[in-house]
């Protein structure tokens, strides 16, 4: 059977027509879609905009006002509140105690030295009685050690929390999540802080800075533990990169010393 392929003039008229009719319809419905995706595009864009350029800002100062050297102290809460005495003094000194103050997950306390010699972990037995041994004993760390090990004060530092945000902002707003600043006062201290909502996790989380350039608090709301300053000084004694008077020194095995 033959198949014949030819029209009519008026039947290939009444098909112009027609398909003129649905090709605009077509050019309608994707202009109507394309117009909502581009304002969909710019809304994005604005809040990315909008979201970084408050990170920016706090972030720029976080890092213009820094203070090389200090001394900070601050209190944690959570399962297993601690008392953090986070200390600088460039070009090498670092110390850093994590002195559990109770709690169902208290764990020992962790006391970091870093000085010219190197760095080291160290640990004092607790009394339990007459003649008891209270002798600190610190560990020389070695390469691969001391790495793991800095990542326990370095939650505290900046530099952590700079990075953070950066990473934040940049899928912030392509997932409507909401970027605000807002100020703060904890234990006499007058800070800056930079709110955010993520989409999918309730409350808001806060990170704060004091004007030394210094964290003053952190709430991260996915996470049950926080911190708040408690005091600062631009002038931390020499003894806190010291390591205790008496202390036993040992040799780590991982890593090179």
């Amino acid at each position: 059977m033959m198949i014949r392929t030819s029209r009519s003039p008026a039947t290939l008229s009444h098909l112009r027509r027609t398909g003129v009719f649905t090709i605009t319809l077509m050019v309608g419905a994707f202009g109507f879609n394309a117009c909502s995706l581009i304002n969909k595009v710019k809304n994005a864009v604005h809040d990315i905009k909008g979201n970084k350029a408050i990170i920016d800002s706090f972030n720029s100062k976080l890092q213009a006002n820094a203070v090389s050297t200090f001394e900070v102290t601050y209190v944690t809460t959570g399962s297993a509140p601690a008392t953090i005495v986070y200390a600088v003094h460039p070009p090498k000194g670092v110390a850093f105690d994590d002195t559990p103050t109770g709690g169902s997950g208290s764990t020992s306390p962790v006391h970091l030295v870093v000085n010219q010699s190197g760095e080291y972990a160290c640990t004092q037995p607790s009394s339990s009685g007459s003649g008891s041994s209270t002798q600190w004993t610190c560990d020389k760390l070695g390469t691969a050690s001391a790495s793991v090990q800095n990542q326990i004060f370095n939650f505290y530092t900046p530099s952590h929390w700079i990075g953070f945000l950066r990473d934040f902002s940049l899928a912030a707003g392509l997932v409507g999540d909401k970027v605000t600043s807002s100020t703060k006062t904890v234990n006499g201290f007058n800070l800056n802080c930079v709110d955010f909502v993520a989409t999918g996790v309730p409350g808001t989380s806060r990170i704060c800075s004091t004007a030394q350039g210094i964290l003053g608090y952190v709430n991260v709301s996915s996470d049950s533990t926080t911190f708040e300053i408690k005091s600062f000084s631009t002038s931390p004694p020499a003894s806190l990169f010291e390591l205790p008077p008496g202390a036993k020194v040992t040799t780590s095995q991982g890593g090179t010393p």
